[in-house]
């Protein structure tokens, strides 16, 4: 029976990359790239061949194995794993570049940033404090081939051939006998008797000095150069003199010389050497100093570097979230952070993160995702979409919170797309329906007509036909402005979808009630909107032939493409941080609780409510809709939102309301749905007495302008009018006259108050004066 010798080499779990040898700094060991087998993931080998005749240099480079596999800190050489056989030495270590390459790299990238510099020394100069102060240990090779860099831009320090105790117990220092390395010998090492004075630490310091002076000028060509600082920085000079300085004695200790340098104006006093020591110790840091610690980290990380982001910010973030607690201030930066990611990194690290955050119940998180879903909707999949965040997205809908129901209306644009027929067709018109019949905010109202009419072409043909005339026409009869103008706006994005039947039965006789609405921006936008429709009736009246090129949109199926002459349309009522929801809120905060059912006042002709962005009309031939801004609009937009700026932890959830959720869900059918009343036209009412017709108008003549606008009486005139029911639709008096009849109700209330008080007093007064004063001791008789 024969027996083989197993390869040990062949059997190690690493395995060396096919690439040629990624570095052969001074001393034995050539650093080669390589890859674990089973996970693939990448790795650094430090490869030793034993030669025959270097005993002593054999030596060295065990001694070396056993420092490196013995020694764990930080910002020393991660050591993995090892190889010792007859013929070779293999030391694998975590993926790094020598430093010399890695700032070669980025000088032809555009060079590394001071901040940069001073972190990647500060771990130099901790790792020789380690190794000095803790393990009584003298590095003796410190320079520019001893230092390597990982992934994330960290300084790691290697090197450890000519290791040797500063307490004598192991012998005096290894001969090198390189003369590439003993260059950075200090002087005093030279005199041989022994006389100069040193600590442990002085020879290493000197080293120290001559790697700072190669990290801002290059490689040392000889000792004396470094007389001259060349390009190190003015605030490091003072520092750096230390080192170098000719007497062994003044040499700083490592501590004390990271003290120095962190000290106010030093070299190592910036906010990313503060955000790098930070991370080190989060762990022991207390939750009120994470937070605050994370509401700044955003700031800072566009003057961090990329690297560092990914592989040192990004872990630390995604642990805080899942361990620690960290909430809603981790959402910010760690999105600023996704950016440097790409897809499939994505995938893997920020969505499962997003996913499980969508089922927090904290409010401050909901409003962060939703207001922050742009940045990362394009790496969900639908089926994620559909099963794991639609459901908690809904949620939002029956907030008591306006701005996180606002914050849910306008994700439905950037979700609708990936929405499945279920969930888009049938749950989201639902809560479409009653927020726009129900809601007390008119901004949120007048937020979703806008976003109905952008989502439309991924609707249904059945769904549209059944729902966005009824939408649009109930929004017209909405007491807020702006969504009057939105419902008008409305059918103008989605003209495509409707059959001339309906464009001639169903939206002009809605357009034109508006062309008299007491706003003149809702009957400006009607005009349009009228003018537009009726070229596309002539059009298909003078040539029958087009009627089929016009409602080829009427009933195709929902295309993503469709969408494309709706997508700018009344873009600020839907996307981008400044919204007319938020703003109203902020100015009327005590309006916005009680105007569920109170119809607002029209405002002066001289201050028209701010309107979506108007459409523009077009030529009779084309179908195109442009969108322009209007004047009121962009003033609005201008105004800073802040709802960013709030403390969203602080929010409380406001008591229910009186109605359940589930009663607003049975019967949405009969109360909140689009359908109701828009079946069949109703038929119209016979105009207030006194109101004339159109035509009786002068509109070109030039006494119209002493006349003033002949639409503002109509409001007056119409407050004598009976207010119809809450689900009727005709001609309804938005006049505030319940606001009015409540302030009438409270002066009533007080004055009656008055006169039962005076008429008590009275009465008091004249019992008194017909008993008169009781003598003491005398008991009151009934």
């Amino acid at each position: 029976m024969w027996f083989f010798a197993r390869d040990p080499v062949r059997d190690f779990p690493f395995e060396l990359s096919p690439e040629a040898p990624e570095g052969s700094p001074p001393g034995p060991w050539v650093l080669h790239r390589g890859r674990k087998k089973a996970t693939g993931s990448l790795v650094s080998i430090f490869v030793y061949d034993v030669k025959p005749g270097a005993e002593e240099q054999t030596q060295v480079a065990k001694a070396a194995f056993k420092r490196l596999k013995t020694l764990r800190h930080p910002n020393i050489l991660a050591y993995i794993d090892g190889l010792e056989t007859e013929k070779c030495l293999h030391v694998v270590t975590e993926a790094v570049t020598p430093l010399g390459m890695y700032l070669k790299a980025r000088v032809d990238a555009g060079g590394l940033k001071e901040q940069e510099l001073s972190w990647g020394l500060h771990q130099i100069v901790k790792a020789l404090s380690f190794l000095v102060n803790d393990c009584n240990l003298i590095h003796n090779n410190v320079c520019m081939a001893a230092v390597f860099v990982d992934r994330a831009g960290e300084w790691k320090l290697g090197g450890l051939d000519y290791m040797y105790s500063a307490q004598g117990n192991g012998g005096g220092p290894p001969r090198k006998g390189i003369p590439e390395l003993e260059q950075y010998d200090p002087p005093e090492l030279t005199d041989n008797s022994g006389r100069a004075v040193r600590e442990k630490w002085s020879a290493d310091m000197w080293r120290l000095g001559c790697l700072i002076w190669e990290v801002f000028n290059g490689p040392l060509p000889r000792a004396t150069a470094l007389r001259n600082p060349g390009k190190i920085p003015k605030s490091l000079v003072p520092h750096y003199c230390e080192l170098v300085g000719a007497n062994p004695k003044v040499r700083p200790n490592p501590a004390r010389f990271l003290q120095n340098c962190q000290a106010p104006g030093g070299f190592m006093n910036n906010r990313f050497v503060e955000t790098n020591l930070f991370l080190e110790e989060i762990q022991i840091k207390e939750p009120a100093e994470k937070q605050k610690f994370f509401q700044e980290l955003s700031k800072s990380l566009d003057s961090f570097p990329e690297d560092f982001c990914r592989h040192k910010v990004l872990p630390q973030l995604l642990t805080a979230f899942e361990f620690g607690n960290a909430g809603a201030v981790v959402l910010t930066p760690l999105f600023k952070v996704g950016k440097f990611l790409s897809a499939e990194e994505y995938q893997q690290k920020i969505i499962p993160v997003v996913v499980k955050m969508f089922s927090s119940t904290d409010r401050a998180m909901r409003i962060r995702l939703l207001q922050q879903m742009e940045q990362f909707i394009q790496y969900l999949d639908e089926p994620t979409v559909n099963t794991q965040i639609f459901p908690h997205v809904v949620h939002g809908f029956l907030d008591t919170n306006p701005a996180i129901r606002e914050q849910t209306v306008k994700s439905m644009l950037l979700l609708a797309p990936k929405l499945n027929e279920a969930n888009l067709n049938v749950e989201l018109m639902k809560h479409f329906a009653r927020l726009q019949a129900k809601d007390e905010q008119g901004p949120i109202r007048c937020n979703t007509t806008v976003c109905l009419g952008k989502i439309g072409s991924y609707l249904s043909a059945s769904t549209r036909h059944r729902v966005l005339t009824s939408a649009f026409s109930r929004a017209t009869k909405d007491p807020f402005a702006p969504s009057r103008v939105a419902g008008v706006l409305g059918f103008a994005a989605t003209h495509n979808f409707y059959s001339m039947n309906d464009c001639a039965h169903k939206i002009l006789p809605v357009l034109c009630g508006l062309t008299v609405d007491p706003e003149k921006s809702v009957r400006d936008q009607a005009f349009k909107a009228i003018r537009s429709f009726l070229s596309k009736l002539e059009s298909v009246s003078e040539d029958p032939t087009q009627l089929a090129e016009v409602e080829k949109d009427v009933h195709a199926a929902s295309s993503p493409g469709m969408g494309g002459a709706a997508a700018s349309w009344a873009g600020w009522a839907v996307t981008g941080v400044s919204s007319l929801t938020s703003k109203f809120i902020r100015a009327h905060p005590m309006a916005t609780q009680a105007e569920t059912n109170v119809p607002q006042r029209p405002m002066p002709e001289g201050h028209p409510a701010p309107a979506p962005t108007p459409l523009s009309a077009t030529s009779t031939t084309s179908d195109r809709w442009e969108t322009q801004e209007d004047k009121d609009t962009t003033e609005d937009s201008s105004t800073a939102d802040r709802w960013d700026d709030e403390d969203w932890g602080s929010l409380e959830v406001s008591p229910p309301e009186h109605k359940s959720p589930e009663s607003d869900w049975s019967n949405w059918e009969a109360e909140g749905s689009w359908e109701q009343g828009w079946q069949e036209p109703s038929s119209p009412e016979p105009p207030p007495e006194g109101t004339r017709l159109a035509s009786e108008y002068n509109w070109g003549g030039p006494e119209s302008n002493d006349k003033g606008d002949p639409f503002a009486a109509l409001s007056v005139r119409s407050s004598t009018q009976p207010r119809p029911e809450s689900d009727s639709w005709g001609e309804d008096n938005w006049e505030g006259l319940e606001t009015e009849s409540r302030q009438v109700k409270a002066e009533l209330a007080r004055k009656k108050r008055e006169d039962r008080r005076r008429e008590m007093e009275a009465k008091r007064a004249e019992k008194k004066a017909a008993k008169g004063p009781m003598k003491l001791g005398a008991r009151k008789l009934d």
